[in-house]
């Protein structure tokens, strides 16, 4: 089992995408990198002072799913220009970023990184290792099951062509989003 932590704005969107995910295992909806246990909480997290991202912790068998193919969904989703804003939510919550806890996915990660910053004039994704993660609210786990009718800035229509994309079959040598694009347009994700 492997884990790498990711914030892509809110997590109830990037929670739903990833559990859809084959070869993920868990995803828990959290707070990452900030200040203290005494702040990780929503009511503290959102008035954006105490470092922390709103994040998925996503558990994964790396022998079903790579890690490549992990941030492959990720950067598909994102919008890695923008820092401190996905969508229509804004505040340091929200501030993208990748989070690691091992030297090989660092490395993974950087590599990944610097292919996908190379097509953008301004790339704002956080890249670090993981300094703290705490689960959020039981409210917050599984919000979108629970409210099938609730807020995400990730559409079903990508998190269903996510899932269905033939990631071992594609090499992933150009940013996702363009990638899934070609995908769909070429009109063979059914």
């Amino acid at each position: 089992m492997r884990t790498i932590y990711l914030a892509g704005g809110c997590f109830w969107g990037m929670e739903r995408l990833y559990r859809t995910l084959p070869g993920v295992v868990n995803v828990t909806a959290g707070y990452a990198n900030g200040s203290s246990l005494a702040h990780a909480y929503y009511e503290a997290v959102c008035t954006g002072v105490t470092g922390f991202r709103e994040a998925v912790q996503v558990d994964y068998d790396p022998e079903a799913v790579s890690l490549a193919h992990l941030l492959f969904a990720f950067f598909a989703v994102i919008d890695p220009e923008t820092p401190n804003r996905q969508g229509p939510d804004f505040g340091s919550q929200y501030q993208a970023g990748v989070y690691w806890t091992n030297a090989e996915d660092a490395a993974a990660v950087q590599k990944i990184a610097a292919m996908e910053a190379a097509a953008y004039p301004y790339f704002a994704v956080e890249l670090k290792p993981l300094d703290c993660f705490f689960p959020a609210e039981a409210y917050h786990q599984r919000y979108l099951e629970k409210h099938p009718s609730g807020y995400c800035h990730v559409s079903p229509g990508k998190i269903d062509a996510l899932r269905r994309y033939p990631f071992a079959d594609r090499p992933y040598d150009r940013p996702a989003a363009q990638l899934l694009r070609a995908w769909q347009s070429e009109g063979t994700e059914q």
